[in-house]
């Protein structure tokens, strides 16, 4: 009677385990969508992960990663940290830049035992801002739910709003790319140095109306964006 009564427990508790398992896992459906008028977006990282992995946080200094990342695009070491936390990625899923007032294709992502989920992409033209979402619960319901996403500066390097053709390595000051074409030249600079060198949320670029000379190489009308700057739309199936 015991032996049965403990054949019982321990099968009760193996389905039990499975359910849970089964409960924690979540196959997403994903769109992002640009919600600037002027501003573009390097190639996506959209990752899942466990609730000790970041790709980011607010109030601390940027890794390398991040920095190479925030201030030339490449998203190669991030996704590289979420291979090694055992996560699940899709990068580059618009398969280039994501323009103004674009959205991505739905893509799928199978999050397995994941828990939360990640972004980020560098917004052009700046020197080292990104739009970034830092550990979002995945919730655990079927249901569609949306992520407004702010804009961060990486704390990485002076925002002096200058084109430099071939910027882009981490601590090389200068925006390395204006992807629609409408770069200003011989700007004299905004700062020579960020005062605030954790991540935190981006001021925005400020940029002038002179197309030659002036302080900014930036538009000021074009190049301006309020947060959010990204719209995140997460199917959970």
């Amino acid at each position: 009677m015991n032996n049965k009564k403990t054949l019982l427990a321990t099968s009760i508790a193996g389905l039990i385990a499975l359910s849970s398992a089964s409960a924690s896992a979540a196959e997403l459906t994903i769109k992002v969508t640009n919600l600037t008028h002027g501003m573009v977006f390097t190639p996506l990282l959209v990752a899942s992960h466990d609730s000790d992995t970041h790709l980011f946080k607010t109030g601390e200094a940027a890794s390398v990663a991040l920095q190479k990342m925030a201030e030339g695009g490449s998203i190669d070491d991030l996704g590289a940290e979420i291979d090694a936390a055992n996560g699940h990625k899709v990068a580059n899923p618009n398969a280039g830049l994501l323009m103004p007032g674009k959205s991505t294709s739905e893509f799928d992502l199978n999050t397995e035992s994941d828990t939360h989920l990640s972004l980020t992409a560098m917004l052009l033209p700046t020197n080292d801002a990104f739009a970034g979402v830092d550990a979002w619960t995945i919730p655990t319901e079927a249901g569609t739910y949306t992520i407004n996403v702010n804009a961060y500066d990486a704390g990485t390097e002076a925002n002096n709003e200058l084109y430099v053709m071939g910027a882009g390595m981490p601590g090389q000051l200068g925006i390395p790319a204006f992807p629609l074409g409408d770069a200003g030249e011989n700007g004299t600079g905004l700062s020579t140095e960020d005062t605030n060198k954790t991540v935190h949320i981006h001021p925005g670029n400020i940029g002038d109306a002179m197309q030659d000379g002036g302080k900014s190489d930036v538009s000021n009308t074009v190049h301006r964006w309020l947060n959010p700057v990204l719209r995140v739309t997460v199917t959970v199936k």
